[in-house]
């Protein structure tokens, strides 16, 4: 059984892709670091703060509530 991590990293990845841009775009979008954005998407990410939340929902237009529904 997948952790609550990874499944939110697919979950992630798939919102990224349904918009159509890259990780790089998603970091600045979201004013996060790149790297960080391969990590939360990787094979054994990390827990993401509230903070990288809200900007994360931010940059896909919708409330951090919206973004965890997965």
């Amino acid at each position: 059984m997948e952790n609550v991590n990874t499944r939110f990293g697919k979950h992630l990845k798939a919102l990224r892709k349904k918009k159509k841009i890259t990780q790089e775009e998603l970091a600045y979008l979201a004013d996060l670091e790149y790297k960080y954005i391969q990590r939360l998407e990787g094979k054994k990410p990390s827990s993401p703060t509230l903070n990288t939340l809200e900007k994360l929902a931010k940059a896909f237009g919708m409330t951090p509530s919206q973004l965890l529904k997965f």
